[in-house]
């Protein structure tokens, strides 16, 4: 728990994106069905769709770790930036679905913006 108001917004900003890849890590294990649409058609045909999927959840479950640990949070904050954006970019047909993508691409955003002295 942070000390000192100053520090809550970063803090909330990390639990935040901690809960939603932490999230979407598990749930993509638990019913990859409803997982493996967002995934580009080309890459589904390149990769087996298990291995994608295991993989992809591995990565978000580092990348919420390294979050909370608070271990160089600009960096792991622009590898959130980076992968919300790829998800928004690959699945910009599906907006209807991917539109709460866009406000997590922003806490992400300015999860680094409050970091970036702190390189």
């Amino acid at each position: 728990m942070p000390r000192g108001k100053e520090n809550m917004p970063p803090f909330l900003l990390r639990i935040g994106l901690v809960l939603v890849f932490l999230y979407a890590a598990i749930a993509a294990i638990l019913d990859p069905f409803s997982w493996i649409g967002f995934f580009p058609q080309w890459l589904r045909g390149i990769l087996p769709t298990d291995f994608l999927l295991a993989a992809f959840s591995v990565y978000q479950s580092f990348l919420g770790l390294w979050l909370i640990s608070r271990f160089k949070t600009f960096y792991a904050a622009i590898f959130s930036v980076g992968t919300v954006f790829a998800i928004i970019f690959f699945n910009i047909g599906d907006l209807d679905v991917v539109f709460r993508d866009v406000a997590i691409l922003f806490m992400a955003l300015a999860l680094a913006f409050l970091n970036l002295r702190n390189r």
